[in-house]
């Protein structure tokens, strides 16, 4: 009977793991395998077309400059995009979990359902603001009436990068609000009452009550946005195709131009384990800073 109850975990986690396996470690190793051959479309037809290159996929993709442009560009919208993805969503849950009402859960129904509306009805919409015409552009119509001249939002280059960042950002905050919403509700009030006996005010409730308490959630999110950016992908898909110029073609869309496009299967697997291996070290990088921060506490 000992011997069964010991078992049981093991069989309720198992069609987990088995998932996991299946979906998530195999195809690492089989996109590791197919890294090292020259893989195309014929190849899969005809396996004997099919080469082992060893390491020529790697150091070919190390020298590519548009792998090496998207690299660039990838880690611009990680250091732009991500701070801003995590302060306003947790600007935004502190400031709903203040107020009580409908208008508040009616705000977080509006903040939250860019998330989870599709990203080609979100490129139509956002293709019309952004478009450069004044006549058509609502951006551009806006910076007329303060007398600024029209911007080409997705056309220049030094613009596009931007102009998506903020797409991403006004798609990306609803999700990460609710889990700091989800936290703020956990947060005793007792707290609060004890520091306004104790004549804290609310900038120093925030500081020393508040934040200290989403220190977990806001590592979570940091952890989880950092993964997402540096795999963006639907945003200059859908805005840019990449362009203009390569200036907005990141990681993910260069290995699914070489995939999918031009049918590299070897060279963009090999390109996808070089982004694994950074997106491993960056997680660990974020994870051992946030062990040392729990022992400092200590």
């Amino acid at each position: 009977m000992k011997s069964a109850n010991k078992k049981a975990p093991y069989f309720f986690i198992s069609p987990a793991i088995i998932l996991l396996l299946i979906f998530s470690i195999l195809p690492i190793f089989i996109a590791l395998f197919i890294s090292f051959t020259d893989l195309s479309l014929a190849g899969l037809a005809d396996w004997s077309r099919v080469s082992f290159i060893g390491i020529d996929n790697y150091k070919n993709i190390l020298a590519d400059p548009i792998f090496i442009k998207a690299a660039g560009n990838t880690l611009y919208y990680v250091v732009i995009g991500v701070p801003l993805v995590v302060m306003i969503s947790l600007g935004l849950a502190i400031l709903i979990n203040v107020g009580d009402g409908k208008f508040f859960s009616f705000m977080r129904l509006i903040f939250y359902s860019p998330s989870i509306t599709n990203i080609v009805a979100v490129s139509v919409v956002w293709t019309f603001l952004y478009n450069p015409n004044i006549a058509i552009g609502l951006f551009n119509q806006i910076l007329d009436l303060v007398g600024i001249a029209p911007v080409s939002w997705l056309l220049d280059p030094s613009v596009a990068k931007l102009s998506l960042i903020v797409l991403a950002l006004w798609r990306g905050t609803g999700i990460n609000m609710l889990i700091f919403l989800a936290a703020l509700q956990g947060i005793p009030p007792e707290y609060y009452e004890a520091a306004e006996l104790d004549g804290a005010s609310k900038w120093n409730q925030l500081r020393y009550i508040t934040v200290p308490m989403l220190k977990f959630s806001i590592f979570f999110v940091s952890v989880t946005t950092v993964i997402g950016w540096l795999q963006f992908f639907e945003e200059p898909f859908v805005m840019t195709e990449g362009g203009p110029l390569n200036s907005t073609t990141s990681i993910s869309l260069f290995l699914y131009r070489n995939g999918f496009q031009l049918n590299e299967f070897g060279y963009a697997a090999a390109g996808s384990l070089i982004l694994f291996v950074v997106i491993i070290l960056i997680t660990l990088f974020q994870l051992r800073g946030q062990l040392k921060n729990n022992e400092n506490e200590i």
